[in-house]
């Protein structure tokens, strides 16, 4: 199993930036695909961004593309979401997921969240 741990959330004005980490612990080995989640009151939850933990390539929802970015630094075993030009819409609790593979299986561990909260 793998443990994750989101920091960093807040509230902060519009237009303004926050920096979201995701510690991993447990079998890390075992990650193949690290994301964002969010879900807003009364709304799905949805996704923001994933990162390849070995390659590092990264994709983003359209709605934060050009303003998020995902990083990891896997010798930390740590992803982040340097989120700027921040819009009340982007209001939500932040979750981070894993994907991991075990031999033909893949299994996932969420994150317990961390609220990010923009005013306008």
């Amino acid at each position: 199993q793998v443990q994750l741990v989101e920091s960093g959330g807040g509230l902060v004005q519009a237009g303004g930036s926050l920096r979201l980490s995701c510690a991993a612990s447990g079998r890390t080995f075992s990650i193949s695909t690290m994301g964002w989640f969010r879900q807003a009151p009364g709304k799905e939850r949805e996704f923001v961004a994933n990162i390849r933990w070995g390659g590092g390539s990264t994709s983003y929802a359209d709605s934060v593309k050009g303003r998020f970015t995902i990083s990891r630094d896997n010798a930390k075993n740590t992803m982040y979401l340097q989120m700027n030009s921040l819009k009340p819409e982007d209001t939500a609790v932040y979750y981070c997921k894993a994907d991991l593979v075990d031999g033909l299986f893949t299994f996932y561990s969420w994150g317990q969240g961390t609220q990010v909260t923009v005013s306008s």
